[in-house]
């Protein structure tokens, strides 16, 4: 396929979709119902609600009239299953098989919304029937999630319908290597990983190094416990991280990508090799992409769910068939990455982000955000919270916006306690914080970090000592064990943790804990280990008072904690 033949297809392509922008029909179809199929949502029971849909369509002859979709996550994992009908995005929540045959005849055959079935404002019990009525999806902005809950994710002509491509054709057709990295700064991305490393800057030092050949990697090891940002994007709009990898591969000068993605995600690796498969049929990758003489492909590893992999240079170890182990920088991968060539390593998060990039400007997504932290973020709200899901705003959002306005406050009439952004690499904000704006510099003021987004909301039952524990027990569990200060740094941390949680431990022992874990930071090899003690070192700075009552009264002040132990127990 040419530049010519993708226009003549995404034309085609608008119009089916324009159903779904409550626009009048033109597929021939008088309503298109859309079935959430995310993983929270197959846990849920939407398969057998999608099959109860077509089976009740065909049951009453209206197969000419209603296609059903099923799409990717929508969001709001809570809400599941959901059903979503357009043109005028009539939104059914918490949808059984039984309910089915209430949707089509009332809804489709009769044109009569479901009262029954649609969202009310959890304060005012008013009911709210469309999606852009609902405040957790009217107070966000999608760039990233653009498509994820809109589109089929199995269908290239729906991601084509809605611009897909359209990006990497413009570069192909007119910009140069350096134009390309150059809009890509303008922007302002910052890598969505975690580090928060300038993007453009990253692009432009592979495009610089000399050596050959040069690669593009996709980094969708997503470890974190409460974080699947990443596996919703490849899920739900696979070809959007595939249009970026190839445009970041044009920019480097690069001819082969590696995707990176963690076993226990069975259907990301489904969608997104489908994703592939459809792109190298139409000529969208692969050799002479667009008559443009480019040629670019993408490759699956699938990672066996080491938590280090997700630290780059253990991934590209990974990748190339060796021990997932970080090693010292520099050299860094742009430079001497995977089997030693030059690099570009950036998360699913990342490249989603590339495309509107490139159609919009660099620009335009730079007047998203704030000074230093441009663009919006995809964060994973969970814990004690109404709503959770998924949910993008633009960074400087406040954390009140996203916990209340978007999250819909705390459950059961509980008081907020405490924020854990980043998971384990990151730390607990305190509830009187609570007006911050999110940015990579206010989270690190207040000794967290973005991380890749994962935000898990504590109320006042929650125990700090306990929430530490938590996450020094996975850190521990997930070291790779390379480096000492790591290996046999967290796993003290732990015994000291546990010993605290069971009134087993001394104040000394909280002060040797924050020793250990400042020990740690400044010692272990990778970003990892230097993050493995944060959970410590921002629960003791916000909390020290609940580690000495654990310490020093043998109480927990929440009740979690046990603070006895059998003799068995006591004898370690």
């Amino acid at each position: 396929m040419n530049i010519t033949g993708l226009a003549e297809l995404r034309a085609k392509a608008h119009e089916a979709l324009r159903l779904r922008a409550n626009e009048r029909p033109v597929d021939g179809y008088e309503y298109h119902a859309l079935v959430c199929g995310g993983t929270g949502c197959v846990s849920s029971g939407c398969k057998s609600v999608k099959s109860a849909l077509v089976d009740e369509i065909r049951k009453q002859g209206l197969e000419a009239k209603v296609r059903v979709i099923e799409t990717g996550c929508l969001g709001p994992c809570n809400l599941g299953p959901m059903i979503t009908v357009y043109p005028d995005g009539i939104f059914y929540e918490k949808v059984t098989a039984g309910d089915v045959e209430s949707v089509v005849t009332e809804h489709l055959r009769e044109g009569r919304p479901v009262n029954r079935l649609l969202h009310r404002c959890p304060d005012t019990g008013r009911v709210l029937a469309r999606l852009p009525e609902i405040p957790f999806f009217n107070r966000q902005k999608r760039i990233v999630l653009r498509n994820c809950g809109i589109i089929d994710p199995l269908s290239i002509e729906e991601y084509i319908g809605r611009d897909g491509y359209t990006a990497l054709a413009r570069v192909l057709n007119g910009m140069t290597r350096e134009q390309v990295v150059e809009e890509i700064k303008k922007s302002g991305l910052r890598g969505r990983g975690g580090a928060g490393f300038p993007t453009g800057l990253k692009w432009q030092f592979t495009l610089q190094a000399e050596d050959e050949p040069k690669y593009v990697v996709c980094n969708g090891d997503e470890g974190d416990p409460g974080a699947f940002m990443d596996r919703s994007v490849l899920e739900g709009d696979p070809h959007s991280v595939l249009e970026g990898m190839a445009i970041g591969g044009y920019a480097v000068g690069a001819s082969k990508g590696y995707a990176y993605i963690r076993a226990e995600y069975p259907l990301a690796i489904k969608n997104f090799g489908a994703a592939i498969k459809s792109a190298r049929e139409m000529g969208l990758l692969g050799t002479d992409i667009l008559d443009s003489g480019f040629s670019f492909d993408v490759e699956i590893r699938v990672g066996a769910g080491a938590f280090v992999c997700g630290e780059e240079t253990a991934l590209l170890h990974s990748i190339a068939g060796k021990r997932g182990e970080p090693r010292p920088r520099p050299p860094f991968p742009a430079q001497c990455g995977l089997f030693d060539k030059p690099t570009v390593i950036n998360n699913v998060e990342t490249w989603a982000n590339i495309a509107p990039i490139i159609l919009r400007g660099g620009d335009w997504y730079a007047g998203i955000g704030t000074e230093k932290s441009k663009g919006t973020k995809v964060f994973a709200l969970a814990g004690k919270i109404v709503n959770t899901g998924l949910v993008e705003v633009p960074l400087g959002t406040t954390l009140r916006e996203v916990v209340y306005d978007i999250g819909g406050g705390m459950k059961n009439g509980k008081s907020l306690k405490a924020i854990q952004s980043g998971g384990p690499s990151g730390g607990a904000i305190p509830a009187e914080y609570i007006d911050t704006p999110i940015d990579y510099e206010a989270l690190a003021a207040l000794d967290s970090i973005m991380g890749s987004g994962g935000m898990i909301v504590l109320d006042e039952d929650s125990c700090m000592v306990d929430v530490a524990r938590f996450f020094m027990d996975f850190v521990q569990d997930e070291s790779c064990g390379k480096c000492t200060p790591c290996r046999i740094g967290t796993r003290r941390m732990l015994e000291i943790l546990t010993r605290l949680t069971q009134g087993r431990a001394t104040k000394e022992d909280v002060e040797l804990l924050i020793e250990l874990a400042n020990v740690v930071k400044k010692t272990a090899l990778c970003g990892l280990g230097q993050t493995a003690g944060n959970p410590v070192l921002s629960t003791t700075r916000h909390y020290r008072h609940e580690y000495d009552r654990h310490a020093v009264e043998k109480q927990c002040p929440t009740g979690v904690c046990p603070m006895r132990i059998g003799p068995a127990q006591a004898k370690k």
